[in-house]
């Protein structure tokens, strides 16, 4: 098959309307019960999850281009244009930022998404006092600006010069994205970490946590690679993609991902065994409101199926070499970062000493931002579709992309 023919397939158009449809949809919907519940300030919640997770597919995707940059691979070079059309939807996410920064000026009845955001309630508290140089209005936005200019630029280049390599088939502007890509890494590590704690820790911002930064980078990771597996078992039921995507191909991805489940893991459970084992009232609080009025199950679920499962399932190397399989594999850890989402950012909501929620304050928390994630990402896939149709689905200027192809065709 000729690489420069591989385009997406028109199924892609189909998809790409029904995903608009049903994101504008939901979004209304979970819109409209969030304000029927608490108002305001509880869509802003729930805007949050979504947002949250979208970027994480956007900047993770990145995050795994600079890295198969560097290292190379089949499972690098025929993901690339999945990875590039993700990275590509920066300018989206960076306009659903907009009502992140909205949030920060709505206060209702005493309450509000971030509450080192409200001069009254930093007024009362010494802790927000002392901590007011770093979380204050100004300062936040301009380091959302900043995460998205850097995220920006590197995708801006990386796209740029894979677009080139496919005009001139230089093999210089490989060792330009390797030589972008080493640093890139390190910035995107620095970014994600500083955006997890400005966007996500600093919702009880009388609690931290040193692995929080980790925890969020591995959770971007997941949600992207996880993604990819997505698109490219879809790609490859299509024509052509056959000779593309190979099962030698989904077998490093479902390395990569069992990788990737493990990782989370370790840094969630060395959180969870720092702080409980330290037993300090300010840091044991966070786990403390996750175990009460129904959160307890979540966080049984995002156990059992974040982890337990698709571990188990993944340790299988024919269901690893197996598409259908794996994608079932891929599609259930989307939804259970999902969840787990919502388990880390809804508590936060009940920070003032309540001893923990029943279960209709549950429902009024988890169902809204379902429905919210589900919103805003069905808008962002509409948009990723949109950049994917733009290129072919090869890097047709690699110098490698042939023998990757016929070498995976082999095992």
């Amino acid at each position: 098959m000729d690489a420069n023919s591989y385009q997406a397939p028109e199924a892609v158009d189909r998809y790409r309307t029904r995903a608009l449809l049903a994101g504008v949809v939901l979004f209304l919907l979970a819109a409209a019960l969030a304000f029927v519940l608490g108002g305001p300030v509880q869509f802003f919640r729930s805007y949050l999850v979504g947002f949250f997770f979208c970027t994480g597919l956007a900047v993770g995707g990145l995050a795994w281009l600079m890295l198969g940059h560097m290292t190379g691979g089949a499972w690098a070079l025929v993901s690339r244009r999945v990875l590039e059309a993700a990275t590509r939807t920066l300018p989206l996410l960076a306009l659903m930022f907009v009502p992140l920064v909205v949030s920060l000026f709505v206060h209702q009845d005493g309450h509000s998404l971030y509450e080192w955001s409200d001069p009254h309630h930093v007024e009362q508290d010494t802790v927000l006092q002392h901590k007011s140089v770093y979380l204050n209005i100004p300062f936040f936005i301009i380091r959302g600006v900043f995460y998205f200019l850097v995220w920006g630029a590197l995708a801006y280049f990386m796209n740029k010069w894979s677009s080139e390599q496919d005009s001139s088939g230089d093999p210089r502007i490989r060792r330009r994205m390797q030589d972008l890509s080493g640093p890139g890494i390190l910035l995107f590590g620095l970014t994600a970490t500083f955006a997890a704690v400005d966007w996500g820790m600093s919702l009880e911002p009388h609690w931290f946590s040193t692995m929080y930064g980790l925890l969020a980078m591995a959770g971007w990771g997941l949600s992207a690679l996880a993604f990819a597996i997505t698109v490219a078992t879809f790609l490859s039921k299509q024509e052509g993609g056959e000779h593309v995507y190979l099962p030698t191909h989904f077998h490093d991805w479902g390395k990569l991902l069992l990788a990737m489940v493990m990782l989370y893991a370790y840094f969630a459970f060395s959180q969870f065994l720092i702080i409980w084992s330290g037993n300090l009232p300010e840091e044991i609080s966070f786990y403390l409101r996750r175990l009460r009025g129904g959160w307890e199950y979540v966080g049984l679920a995002v156990i059992l199926f974040h982890f337990a499962l698709p571990f188990a399932l993944l340790l299988s190397r024919g269901l690893k070499r197996a598409p259908r399989m794996l994608r079932r594999v891929a599609v259930l850890m989307l939804v259970m970062r999902v969840v787990d989402l919502i388990f880390l950012f809804a508590p936060a909501a009940h920070q003032e000493g309540q001893e923990g929620f029943r279960v209709l304050d549950f429902a009024y928390h988890f169902f809204p931002m379902l429905l919210m994630t589900a919103g805003l990402g069905g808008v962002w896939l509409w948009y990723f579709f949109t950049q994917l149709k733009k290129r072919p689905l090869l890097p047709v200027g690699a110098p490698d992309l042939a023998q990757a192809l016929t070498v995976a065709e082999h095992h």
